[in-house]
């Protein structure tokens, strides 16, 4: 019968030359860690199972055990995926990819040191918040710009900045809660503002905003139903309309947009996502909206508008707590470059996605069918996601596969390297092209075969 007294030592098992080569790849601390926790979960076993006879594990299954332990501990669990969904903002799946400029932009400034604060031309320290502002405003015709770290924390400032210990109107239809439990009360009530809310669930009338004024609101305030919509029996205000209400009382109006788009999304046959140039133009004297959604670009919070408003959010302790680094900076750069450039169709993958053909998908998914062997071209329907457009899709077409237990074979895609995400139609699992990128096909295909191999 085994006794733990046959168990080797960690003495002998880092004589090992497999062993030996663990330490030069994982380090000798986190090496003889391993081994040590592989050793302990054995004498535990054996000492549960005492009652009966047991065997401990040969010399080369310690040492899988220790490999596998090793390769766990050091496992990434932030990966890059397969996006088939065809959800083109996918929340869960990080949003918006990086255009190729963006990523060199991250890279060139990740590499080394950069001038993130500091004033090349003066040879003194400089701000961060310049970079990405004059974009902003030029793209915009904001007379301001600020980044921030996303947009929660963009509207978590304003209302700090601007509203602390006073009231913010705004109508009972637009508290909305988005991804993750962002609730606007809440957030009102952690910046120190108080909650003024006005109008019914359904209809709310500029009257309702009139009356509110009695109650010396430091700011009016618009939220966007980006991920929802109410209808039937319903009106509200024309932002304009705000906007002069707003500016007749002296207070300002502050407009979050969400998402928030440059580009028309009615150009491609969806339904028309508010433009933050539009915002502007109607009056509202702050919007805010993200970087990682409708932009294309890394998670970010973006404010613009009057250069007093935008000063005193600058100057605001709690600014530099949500500040942007510089990778983000880099990467929201290069991205507003995009459209500055006219080339946001072309370059930033999000609108390549947005604006594909069907016919082009179609030929897509025929060439991966031929690939593999198998699978069906079916027409399907494609979303933006990410709070953006509720109710909207894209018609697409799909490769379809017929399999006796679809759901074990999801769970397998989710197993692959890189992971294939997947869904469930008509109790077939489809792949949408659109959300999938063309350098990702080999793989994607490739995984595919091995799995129906």
């Amino acid at each position: 019968m085994s006794s733990l007294r046959d168990l080797p030592s960690v003495d002998l098992i880092i004589q090992t030359p497999q062993v030996q080569e663990w330490i030069g790849s994982y380090g000798r601390p986190l090496t003889i860690e391993a081994i040590r926790s592989v050793l302990s979960q054995v004498r535990s076993r054996f000492v549960k199972d005492e009652s009966r006879p047991a065997i401990l594990p040969g010399h080369q299954a310690l040492l899988d055990d220790i490999q596998q332990t090793l390769q766990l501990w050091t496992a990434p669990t932030l990966e890059p995926v397969i996006n088939a969904s065809g959800v083109i903002l996918h929340t869960n799946l990080g949003r918006a990819p990086l255009s190729q400029a963006a990523l060199q932009a991250i890279q060139s400034v990740a590499l080394g040191y950069s001038n993130l604060e500091y004033d090349l031309e003066q040879g003194k320290r400089g701000s961060r918040l310049v970079h990405a502002e004059a974009l902003l405003q030029r793209l915009t015709g904001a007379e301001a710009a600020l980044v921030v770290n996303n947009n929660a924390a963009a509207v978590l400032l304003a209302l700090t900045a601007l509203a602390r210990r006073r009231a913010v109107v705004i109508a009972r239809s637009q508290l909305v809660e988005i991804g993750g439990g962002f609730r606007v009360p809440d957030v009102m009530k952690q910046s120190g503002a108080r909650l003024l809310e006005i109008g019914a669930t359904n209809r709310v009338h500029l009257s309702d905003f009139e009356a509110a004024l009695a109650e010396s609101p430091a700011l009016i305030m618009r939220v966007h139903r980006s991920n929802f919509r109410i209808v039937g029996f319903t009106s509200e205000p024309e932002l304009s309309e705000l906007a002069g209400l707003a500016h007749q009382s002296g207070i300002p109006l502050v407009d979050d947009l969400g998402s928030g788009s440059l580009l028309d999304t009615a150009r491609f046959g969806l339904g028309h996502e508010p433009m933050v140039q539009e915002s502007l133009a109607a009056g509202a004297d702050l919007v805010c909206f993200s970087g990682d959604k409708l932009l294309g670009g890394p998670q970010a919070g973006i404010i613009i508008g009057r250069t007093d408003l935008v000063g005193k959010l600058k100057k605001h302790p709690l600014a530099r707590a949500i500040r942007a680094d510089k990778l983000c900076l880099a990467a929201l750069s290069a991205t507003l470059l995009h459209y500055l450039k006219d080339e946001a169709e072309r370059e930033v993958p999000i609108w390549r996605m947005i604006s594909a053909s069907p016919e082009c998908l179609r030929q897509r998914v025929a060439d991966w069918a031929e690939k593999l062997g198998q699978g069906t071209v079916t027409p399907g329907e494609s979303t933006v996601g990410g709070g953006s457009l509720p109710g909207e899709t894209m018609p697409t077409f799909l490769l379809a596969l017929s399999l006796r237990s679809p759901d074990r074979f999801l769970a397998r895609l989710r197993h692959t390297r890189p992971a294939v995400i997947a869904r469930l139609q008509d109790d077939q699992v489809v792949f949408d092209p659109r959300t999938v990128l063309v350098e990702q096909e080999a793989v994607l295909l490739a995984n595919l075969k091995q799995l129906l191999g």
